[in-house]
């Protein structure tokens, strides 16, 4: 199925103009258009998709647009440094914001995940290489799903960066999450078959 929208492009289901208002709508679309499925290989980046999708963990994806620019401000940009440094004061600070979601287990695990990333940085390990370890081979000649019903939400290769993450001390990004993560940043194509977005080149 795919979505329904007022411009004639054909877009993958869950944008479907029907169903949102307008302001989400136009949310949806650009972040459907512009960002979801393309390659992201910038660890500064993908610390903040990473984030952002443990955030997102048991709410909409909605949500989280919806407050993705109180999540930087919050969280200075997602500077991996500074998030690493932070303290209990900055916990409490973080859980009176009415911008954010305001859940004390992610807010923490957040924190824990930036001191993992940073750490890593220091032993000479690229997140961003990392994360990308685990794109499948065949991610550019797999083909797209037909439809949505043929997407998946876990795959082996989530599973393995689910476990390799929570060796290395990361919380709050299980095999569900790391597939949102690999969807969203382009090391899986996703977008179904007929829709309008140009498949990524590499």
């Amino acid at each position: 199925m795919t979505g329904a929208t007022a411009d004639r492009r054909i877009r993958c289901g869950w944008i479907d103009q029907s169903r949102l208002s307008p302001g989400d709508f136009v949310l949806y679309r650009d972040y459907h258009d512009m960002e979801w499925g393309r390659p992201l290989r910038d660890s500064a980046a993908l610390f903040e998709r990473v984030s952002l999708e443990a955030f997102q963990s048991g709410l909409s994806w909605l949500v989280i647009l919806r407050k993705r620019e109180n999540f930087r401000a919050a969280f200075d940009g997602f500077d991996v440094e500074r998030v690493a440094r932070y303290t209990e004061r900055d916990v409490e600070r973080l859980l009176a914001d009415a911008g954010i979601v305001r859940n004390r287990a992610k807010v923490e695990a957040t924190i824990a995940n930036a001191r993992v990333v940073a750490d890593l940085a220091d032993h000479g390990v690229d997140f961003g290489e990392l994360l990308w370890s685990f794109a499948p081979e065949d991610r550019l000649t797999r083909g797209r799903p037909a439809d949505l019903s043929r997407v998946a939400a876990v795959t082996d290769e989530s599973t393995a960066m689910a476990k390799d993450l929570k060796r290395r001390g990361f919380r709050f990004v299980g095999p569900t999450t790391a597939y949102a993560l690999m969807q969203a940043t382009g090391m899986v194509d996703d977008h179904v078959a007929d829709c309008f977005v140009e498949p990524p080149q590499s």
